[in-house]
């Protein structure tokens, strides 16, 4: 028998209005107000006044059961996320129902895919009406999974792919081939974006993402990011829009820029205690032999903070001649940081692959004769490579240091163990699935079925 006044720390409710039989909310009477996790948002008038339509996956993991909910908008109210950023979001009024009883409350509607839960009750419903009890569960029922379906067997999705798209600039390039091949193969639709033609509308209400002139973009599911460096600053607030829209993002706007930024991602690194080659960053000339002598002299690398494939970085093979080039950078106000050279690397570094946390390839890569830069785009080759259990552990600690789900970790083997050299957030597939044969593409896909849900036949 239930407790009517007592609440454990996660129940089921139910709203009627919205045609939601059942959703697993938090009980937090830390929070002042009630909020549900909404995606594709949009504001509208419906007999001069303001009304919202939005989409709830009620279930958790489960992106099979949607419910489409529409309701008038009760106010426009600034909230600030827990990560601290404030943004105004619609509030509604509708009444819930917590096993037999029921009664209106505020909700707001989080556009939040990262919600634990899906709905979270706060104190303004719950003072006066129940005492709430953490250490329990379900004081006022539970549901199977049996239960859930049956309550949810008209709202669940006929068997179709998700709608996956590649945010990229060359439809041509193997890596972006490879996965919209992938993608097709499991039976989803992939759409190839071009970062150029897609641009957004940004509106409290309603915003959108549109592309070539019109048309909008507001049924994707997914979107792989597959961003090069010259375009990191529009693709990531594309990106960041897409999530806005509660469309998942295989990395984040904020993990790429991050990578992007080796000055940044060093000093995670740095707090992190993850291993990289000693490594100096100074503005003025001033500083520059002391940055130097920082690095135990040359040979040093110096690296420009934006380089990508081993382009904008230089070998330094004496003291005077890496004073010249850090100089000389610094005069035309070119941010540089200044490494220690691994000499006994013999220009050989290992690019881990890394998806959701785990390594799934590797390989090798050696400098062509005359350079030192291990990197394909610069006349390297590759070839297998059995990694250590320390190397998957730094590649593995780095992804998570930048959150990225897909990485590409490159290591470098010293006498004083692994280093890290950098982290690429939209590594190439090539080098890494004709060596390993491992089909890599579909490995990404794969997680972002696992993310939504999505259980394939």
């Amino acid at each position: 028998m239930n407790d009517l006044n007592l609440l454990g720390s996660e129940e089921w409710c139910q709203f009627d209005d919205l045609s939601i039989p059942a959703i697993k909310a938090r009980i937090d009477s830390g929070a002042k107000t009630s909020s549900i996790q909404a995606s594709k948002i949009k504001i509208f008038e419906k007999d001069l006044e303001k009304w919202v339509r939005f989409e709830v996956y009620p279930v958790q993991e489960n992106r099979s059961i949607s419910v489409l909910c529409q309701a008038k908008v009760e106010d426009m109210r600034q909230v600030k996320s827990s990560q601290g950023v404030a943004e105004k979001r619609p509030v509604i009024k509708t009444k819930v129902q917590i096993a037999d009883e029921s009664f209106e409350i505020e909700l707001t509607l989080a556009n939040r895919e990262t919600m634990e839960y899906r709905m979270l009750l706060g104190r303004e419903a719950i003072n006066g009406r129940y005492l709430v009890d953490p250490s329990k569960s379900f004081c006022q029922g539970d549901y199977t999974e049996e239960e859930l379906k049956e309550k949810y067997s008209d709202k669940i999705k006929p068997k179709t792919g998700l709608t996956i798209g590649v945010l990229a600039s060359n439809p041509e390039l193997y890596s972006n081939k490879r996965i919209i091949e992938a993608g097709e193969a499991r039976g989803h639709k992939m759409v190839f974006l071009n970062v150029v033609n897609t641009y957004m509308k940004l509106d409290a209400g309603s915003p959108e993402i549109r592309y070539r002139g019109g048309s909008i973009l507001d049924k994707f599911d997914a979107v792989i990011p597959r961003i090069k460096p010259s375009v990191t600053f529009y693709a990531c607030a594309l990106l960041r829009q897409f999530d806005n829209l509660g469309v998942y993002c295989l990395n984040s706007a904020q993990s790429i820029t991050h990578s992007r930024d080796k000055l940044y991602a060093s000093q995670l690194f740095s707090k992190n205690n993850i291993q990289i080659p000693v490594t100096g960053f100074a503005i003025s000339p001033r500083d520059t032999k002391d940055l130097i002598n920082m690095v135990d002299g040359a040979p040093l690398i110096i690296k420009l903070l934006e380089s990508t494939q081993g382009v904008g970085v230089v070998l330094a093979e004496t003291n005077k001649a890496a004073e010249s080039v850090i100089n000389a950078f610094k005069s035309v106000q070119t941010k540089i940081l200044v490494q220690e050279f691994i000499k006994e690397a013999n220009g050989q570094d290992i690019r881990c692959f890394v998806v959701n946390g785990k390594v799934v390839a590797s390989i090798q890569r050696k400098a062509k004769k005359g350079d030192f830069r291990a990197n394909l785009h610069q006349g390297g080759t590759t070839s297998r490579v059995r990694i250590t259990p320390d190397e998957r552990k730094l590649a593995v600690k780095a992804a998570k240091a930048l959150d990225l789900t897909v990485a590409g970790v490159d290591i470098i083997r010293s006498n004083r163990g692994p280093l890290l050299l950098e982290v690429n957030s939209s590594p190439g597939l090539q080098g890494i699935e004709s060596n390993t044969g491992k089909d890599i593409a579909n490995v990404m896909i794969e997680s972002i079925e696992k993310k939504l849900g999505y259980k394939s036949e």
